[in-house]
């Protein structure tokens, strides 16, 4: 990906419209083990509505088999997730008519346009007619594919292409957000628009986005999980999480060691 942690630019730091006391991402306990290995282990954190959190770690930590946990997309080896209140073991088609998700590098139909996908992914979540053309044209506009919306999704640019998946995930207008390394890939420009996009979605939706770039925290996130070796290691602010370091570049090797929160 584009830029590293030492020539990131200063931004302000985003803070959402509003925060409510109602949890809308819960982990409790989770874990998944495969043989001796243990991919996460008792991950535990709640996301509030109107949260925009950043799921922070190095490559391999946990990240994104922890997304999988909390989307139901993996059976957890132990621990329960929930979204929206529902357990996404055994509610999980009433949790996934409230979240979108966009999984790194997620699945597309490179011979589909965007518009066609749009219509094969609404109708598989049960729209049809002015609804769907409805909803259709809303993330057309929110994700800006007018340019692209005719054209083979295998001939667009990563950028257009991450941003057919985030138009998917909005489709059905959800209440949570779970996206896994939503800018990986892209080039500054690309980087900019996503980031913000997500800043946008933030005024009106919860939202956990996991990444290993520290200036995705600062661009658009209130809130930092930090996982590392499976276990979450630190959970709040990213003002707390650069502690009385230099900078967050700092923190970030230092929690990569292994470094527990206390």
């Amino acid at each position: 990906m584009s830029g590293s942690f030492s020539e990131r630019p200063r931004v302000a730091e985003y803070v959402p419209v509003q925060l409510a006391d109602e949890p809308m991402i819960e982990a409790a306990g989770l874990s998944k083990f495969y043989g001796n290995f243990a991919a996460c282990r008792d991950v535990t954190f709640a996301i509030n509505k109107g949260e925009v959190a950043a799921f922070l770690g190095p490559n391999g930590a946990g990240k994104s088999t922890t997304m999988k946990l909390l989307t139901g997309y993996l059976a957890p080896s132990a621990g329960t997730s929930r979204i929206a209140g529902f357990n996404m073991a055994s509610e999980r088609l009433l949790g996934a008519e409230r979240l979108g998700y966009l999984p790194e590098n997620g699945p597309l139909y490179p011979d589909m346009s965007p518009r066609s996908l749009l219509t094969f992914f609404g109708n598989a979540r049960g729209l049809s007619g002015m609804e769907l053309r409805r909803r259709i044209e809303s993330v057309i506009g929110i994700c800006h594919l007018e340019a692209v919306i005719g054209k083979p999704i295998g001939k667009l640019s990563k950028g257009y292409r991450q941003r057919v998946g985030m138009a998917q995930a909005l489709l059905h207008d959800p209440d949570v957000l779970i996206l896994d390394e939503p800018t990986a890939g892209l080039d500054p420009n690309q980087i900019r628009e996503v980031r913000r996009l997500i800043r946008e979605l933030g005024e009106t939706k919860t939202i956990l986005l996991s990444t290993h770039i520290l200036q995705e925290v600062e661009a658009m996130c209130n809130r930092v999980l930090f996982i590392n070796e499976g276990r979450i290691v630190f959970d709040g602010s990213p003002q707390d999480l650069a502690e009385d370091k230099q900078n967050l570049d700092e923190r970030f090797h230092e929690l990569s060691r292994g470094a527990h929160m206390t």
